[in-house]
């Protein structure tokens, strides 16, 4: 769900994604072909944006997976706290000048030693204009990013951002722009894994199969549409910690067929119910869900920069204020949802209650008011996308009758059959209308609720469909990221959320709640940024 661009993200994805932005959803509904005992599991997802390359996997979908094979710097524990993985130290004096040292013992699965140049050439793949990779943006605060970004039309110099430095194989010194004190959080995401020499060689085949350095290696190809398998990697330094022995990603494009699947004992996770099993998924699964706080959000977002009709911050407001978050939060969501009142999530250092105002409190007369104010919409008629593939279809037409009947105009809900579809034809300019969207953080600091959805650079390689341009919001950030504590950070991350919450290019709806189930093949299991933490999975 990683925020909606999966490709570009909800965001859970989250691009989520989601999940908030990519929440999977349907496939066949046969056997997971995984006997109970034997130590394999399936796992419900939908079918990922782009091949397996952790660069370019943005959306929770393809996230599941990038997780599954690869292991990164850093990562979230059970109670979303960012802990060392591969790092045995991150160490700084400025929060500009970073010192990693890591742990002995990591090796790709093809048998390659995991060295700082693993990572150096996959950041510096990332990171360079000339991939066209969707988490480039991530890598801007390390020096000679804009070496690697010219813009558009030019060609990068060099391939290597000069911040980076090896300094021998086990120890990678990485120097930043200026002080970013949340750096060692935002190397919990998996588009700062290491990449492997093969990748190099062939990084469309690579994405295929890929061959990473985590806990699973792939068994066979990605089969698009069906499934991802991968099994055990028995030289994996805390492979003794994992019990599962296998998983197969069933890709699902409905999410009512998953959750029959899962009752049925022929599939044996889903990370988001669908509103179909929300009535009775306690009893379906006894002892067998998870219900706790999720970090993603769901939207409803505006092409502004491509789409005239919908640049008048007035009416978008009025859209806003025409919503009754609480009905869809308790009566088609049964709870399962809370009404959204920031673009930061309540479990985030820096949510605020009430942030947004009147501008997400329900007030039909005067969003009647703003509405006229505004100039209101040609023919005074607006369409809401969505991806029909995540369980969203109930909500969105919920929220199309409540705006049609508070404003008097005629609203439509468009189904897109999968949620990458809908994402590409954002991408390409191709659809003008309000559209569902959610976004799931990559790791858990405001930054990452702010910069990756409605920054400048997240028009081209972020979740920003809508175009959102704010000079104001761009200082807000940088100064943000420059201040000398998490605490002075979260301030300047507040005035900027202030200044987006002002302009409501996305019209934030409601917070996920985590509200995920399991088959009797699993004991217990813990979930983190819409991830599963292997280590945590214990098998009946």
């Amino acid at each position: 769900m990683r925020g909606a661009k999966s490709a570009k993200w909800v965001a859970i994805a989250a691009v989520v994604a989601l999940g908030a932005t990519a929440c999977g959803g349907g496939g066949d509904s046969g056997s997971s072909g995984s006997g109970k005992g034997n130590g394999v599991v399936s796992v419900e997802i939908g079918e990922p944006q782009n091949s397996l390359v952790p660069t370019n996997t943005y959306e929770t979908e393809g996230g599941q997976v990038i997780n599954a094979l690869f292991t990164g710097l850093t990562k979230l524990d059970a109670n979303n706290k960012v802990v060392n993985a591969m790092a045995q130290s991150i160490e700084t004096k400025d929060n500009k000048v970073w010192t990693i040292k890591l742990k002995p013992g990591y090796t790709f699965h093809n048998g390659e030693k995991v060295t700082a140049q693993s990572f150096i050439d996959a950041w510096n793949y990332g990171a360079n204009q000339a991939n066209a990779q969707q988490t480039n943006p991530l890598f801007s605060h390390i020096q000679g990013w804009s070496d690697l970004n010219p813009g558009e039309g030019k060609k990068p110099k060099t391939d290597k951002m000069s911040g980076l430095k090896a300094v021998d194989d086990n120890t990678l010194q990485v120097t930043l722009t200026s002080p970013f004190s949340a750096f060692p959080t935002q190397l919990s995401f998996t588009a700062f894994v290491p990449l492997p020499k093969a990748f190099f060689k062939d990084p469309k085949g690579f994405g295929e199969a890929p061959i990473g350095n985590g806990p699973f290696k792939m068994k066979g190809t990605f089969k698009h549409n069906e499934s991802i398998s991968v099994t055990k990697y028995d030289k994996y330094p805390d492979a003794s910690k994992i019990e599962v022995k296998g998983v197969d990603f069933k890709i699902y494009s409905n999410l009512d067929t998953a959750y029959k699947d899962l009752v049925a004992g022929n599939l044996d996770s889903l990370l988001t119910i669908p509103n179909s099993g929300l009535p009775t998924y306690k009893k379906d699964l006894p002892g067998r869900t998870i219900d706790e706080p999720d970090s993603a959000v769901g939207y409803i977002g505006f092409p502004i920069k491509y789409n005239k009709a919908f640049q008048n911050a007035d009416l978008r407001k009025a859209i806003s204020m025409s919503i009754d978050r609480k009905t869809i939060a308790d009566k088609i969501f049964l709870g399962a949802r809370t009404p959204a009142d920031d673009y930061i999530s309540p479990i985030i250092d820096g949510y605020r209650k009430g942030a947004c105002g009147e501008a997400c409190t329900l007030n039909p007369a005067k969003a009647k008011e703003l509405y006229k104010k505004s100039g209101g919409l040609p023919g005074n008629k607006l369409e809401i996308g969505y991806n029909a593939d995540g369980g969203h279809k109930e909500w969105v037409e919920a929220v199309a009758n409540q705006i049609q009947q508070n404003l008097g105009i005629k609203v439509t809900a468009k189904p897109f059959e999968q949620f990458q579809t809908i994402l590409n034809d954002l991408d390409a300019k191709k659809y003008h209308g309000a559209f569902r969207m959610g976004w799931s953080m990559d790791y858990p600091d405001m930054e990452d609720y702010l910069r990756p959805v409605f920054s400048k650079d997240a028009i081209t390689s972020g979740s920003n469909y809508a175009g959102y341009v704010n000079k104001d919001f761009e200082k807000l950030l940088v100064e943000g990221d420059k201040a000398p504590s998490h605490e002075a950070a979260i301030k300047k991350y507040q005035e900027a959320d202030d200044v987006v919450l002002k302009d409501l290019p996305y019209i934030p709806v409601y917070f996920y709640t985590l509200n995920a189930g399991f088959s009797d093949k699993i004991k217990s299991m813990k979930v983190a940024g819409h991830q599963i933490l292997w280590d945590t999975v214990k098998l009946s």
